[in-house]
């Protein structure tokens, strides 16, 4: 899809259709779409009263024939009340509207820019969440489907505009837009493969690739070498897998004297909880463990598009964890890269123990932050459902940061607390720490495992075990793979 900035009045767009909106109770529109009634005589009024149209958001109507506009076909989109009006009501509008125009077969769309200067929200931002909405809202993951399947038509948004001092913001909003919303329709993408399709390797080729399109630097670490550095707790999990795995690194070079940024995603291609084996009821749902790791590398891929003035480095330990003959027994002790001891009495808590010689690794490289994301636990959906993700971290600076940054992205946080005492569930009688201290605050404990392998640099966990993919269709996103995650980092590297 190509977005374009247009200054023009909305009754002269020629498009296929034209996008305008309603705030919820409002029965005599005004403003841009105020005008468009006019043009038409009035039919937009009588179509709201005749269809009982409430505005509520994502509410849709349309309207044809057209006398009066260049348009061959008006849409309505309701933008939910006005107090609550925000960047993610335009998102969820902008997608509404777009669907309607890809079931139309529509190829041109001009639309408004949703609330450009109502609520606080600038031109650069309405034209953000216009363009996230249009992207995320029609993505549809069907490479593996041989019928009933339709190509998206939509070729071309136009955001319409008569204020020509305002042309500048909605191109910026635009541009961002499309960087953050297509790395996470790419980290979809990746999450919605099969395992048998998407292992460490093939992963790692997507890495290269993304890295040979898009400069960065790219580092493949082989199993060979991870024994000579020490990574046995990612060897660990790899042990009872036939599949290689990898660890990945790409790097991003934003300024010389900049802080490094390290993004550290959980990459468990298939996750059959080793010899602790899942039941067979979500089994096959596994193949989106390695959600973090889609994060990671999408993000990357916008970050280099939008060139902020930070360093990055994007670190993907990429495993399956398999019940295989050589696979980790409970019991097995083994030294990290850390150099500290765990006792693994739990293969299923897997995640922690790759994502630990993640995190020393990224220490050692010297970096300024790290967050890891990850599908981690249980837990964490347990307590937040499929809405929210759970965070944590040792520096309330960059928690706060994150929380806005997935905030302004339409990605909601909850801060869980580093509650120390709970590291008394990870006491092991035979080495330094067990890898799973049981049921209780299971994200928290999991989180605290991660924390004991870093030694100072500021530190934040991401928990998207409930939001990194999604069992029900949502207004941004079909069912599968979520990308939850790009937003929030691309924002948060950008404050930076």
């Amino acid at each position: 899809m190509r977005f374009e900035a247009i200054q023009q009045s909305l009754v002269d767009a020629e498009c296929d259709i034209l996008v305008i909106n309603l705030f919820e109770g409002v029965k005599k529109p005004g403003g841009g779409t105020g005008a468009v009634d006019a043009a038409v005589g009035g039919a937009i009024t009588a179509l709201i009263e005749r269809e009982n149209f409430e505005g509520k958001l994502g509410q849709i109507t349309d309207l044809t024939p057209c006398a009066g506009v260049k348009a061959s076909r008006i849409v309505v989109v309701g933008l939910g009340k006005q107090e609550e009006f925000d960047a993610d009501a335009i998102r969820k509008a902008a997608s509404a509207a777009a669907k309607r125009a890809r079931d139309l077969s529509a190829k041109h769309i001009a639309t408004i820019l949703h609330g450009g200067g109502i609520g606080g929200i600038d031109p650069a931002t309405a034209a953000l969440a216009i363009t996230e909405g249009t992207i995320l809202g029609t993505y549809q993951f069907t490479k593996y489907k041989t019928s009933d399947t339709k190509p998206n038509p939509l070729e071309k948004i136009d955001i319409v505009e008569t204020d020509a001092g305002k042309i500048a913001a909605i191109k910026s909003g635009i541009e961002r837009g499309q960087a953050i919303a297509e790395a996470k329709n790419f980290a979809r993408d990746l999450t919605n493969e099969p395992a048998n399709a998407l292992n460490p390797t093939v992963l790692a080729e997507h890495a290269m690739s993304v890295a040979k399109k898009s400069g960065l630097e790219c580092r493949v670490i082989s199993q060979d070498e991870m024994k000579k550095l020490g990574m046995n707790l990612l060897l660990s999990v790899a042990k009872g897998s036939v599949e290689e795995p990898k660890f990945i690194i790409l790097r991003y070079r934003g300024a010389s004297d900049a802080k490094t940024i390290a993004l550290v995603g959980k990459g468990l291609t298939f996750d059959s909880g080793g010899l602790n084996i899942k039941g067979a009821g979500n089994m096959a749902d596994m193949k989106d463990d390695m959600a973090g790791a889609a994060v990671v590398l999408a993000s990357m891929k916008a970050i280099a598009a939008l060139k902020p003035k930070v360093n990055v480095v994007g670190i993907m330990p990429a495993t399956e964890n398999m019940p295989g003959s050589n696979a980790t027994r409970p019991g097995d002790i083994v030294a990290g890269l850390s150099g500290k001891t765990v006792e693994i009495n739990n293969t299923d808590a897997e995640g922690r123990l790759i994502l630990a010689d993640a995190v020393a690794f990224a220490e050692q490289e010297h970096v300024d932050e790290i967050i890891d994301i990850a599908t981690l636990t249980g837990a964490c959906v347990v307590a937040f459902g499929n809405d929210m993700a759970a965070l944590m971290g040792t520096d309330q600076g960059m928690v706060d940061g994150l929380i806005k940054s997935g905030k302004d992205g339409g990605e909601l946080y909850w801060q869980l607390p580093l509650y120390m005492p709970y590291e008394d569930s990870l006491k092991s009688d035979v080495a330094d720490m067990k890898n799973s201290g049981g049921r209780e605050a299971g994200t928290i404990v999991g989180g605290l495992f991660i924390k004991k392998h870093i030694e100072k640099t500021p530190w934040v966990h991401i928990d998207i075990a409930g939001t990194g993919s999604s069992n029900k269709e949502t207004p941004l996103c079909p069912k599968g793979g979520t990308g939850f995650g790009v937003s929030t980092f691309v924002n948060y590297v950008m404050s930076r």
